[in-house]
């Protein structure tokens, strides 16, 4: 391991950025918002497990590739805004059809869906590669007892660890919204066109950022 001082730092910084909203806990929250609390918790799993190919890249070195060949950087990233905003589009359709209620309670379907797409949408978000591929080479001590690539797998899943709690607090919060509106028609219809339009958001801004 990285030396105590260095590793302390580590976790300060990671716990810092963990801490920032940013548009994966938007994401938690319109799953939750729309699907429930179960779908919620199911995307963060997702999101967390989806988490670890890019732990495993950088560790791999293979994230350097995304700076090499910015084409590839170009093509994951449309692919992963083509994704959220077909998934926030779905949101809108099945509404409309009748396909599924706009809160539903809490089920195997839904969560399971929640879940797929969740692992989906972190394994085509190129900025998470980057991110570890900018942070973790800072906390890397090559004088440790331990290889350069298991340290990456060691800060990685760290980081993935506090960045995964911030999206459960999200969720409970988001849960307690939904378990007071679920009542409510009009409510529910609200919910369900919110969390459409937060992943159109999140997919539209995603595309269009420069970096």
């Amino acid at each position: 391991m990285p030396r105590s001082e260095l590793f302390l730092a580590f976790l300060a910084t990671a716990g810092l950025f963990a801490c920032i909203p940013g548009p994966a806990m938007l994401y938690t929250a319109a799953q939750t918002l729309a699907r429930g609390r179960l779908s919620g918790l199911m995307a963060v799993l997702g999101l967390h497990l989806g988490c670890y190919v890019h732990v495993i890249a950088a560790a791999a070195g293979l994230s350097v590739l995304f700076h090499a060949v910015p084409l590839l950087y170009m093509a994951v990233k449309f692919a992963g805004a083509a994704y959220l905003i077909w998934l926030g589009i779905g949101m809108f359709r099945a509404k409309a059809k009748g396909e599924e209620p706009a809160l539903p309670a809490p089920g195997r379907k839904s969560s399971r869906r929640a879940f797929v797409e969740s692992v989906t949408v972190e394994v085509l978000n190129p900025k998470t590669a980057l991110f570890f591929v900018a942070l973790l080479p800072q906390f890397i001590d090559p004088a440790a007892s331990l290889p350069v690539w298991a340290q990456f797998l060691v800060l990685g899943t760290l980081v993935n660890i506090l960045f995964t709690s911030a999206y459960l607090v999200c969720v409970l919060l988001a849960g307690a919204m939904v378990e007071r509106l679920r009542r409510s028609g009009r409510a529910q219809q609200m919910m369900h066109r919110a969390g459409g339009a937060v992943l159109v958001g999140l997919g539209t801004h995603l595309a269009l950022q420069r970096n």
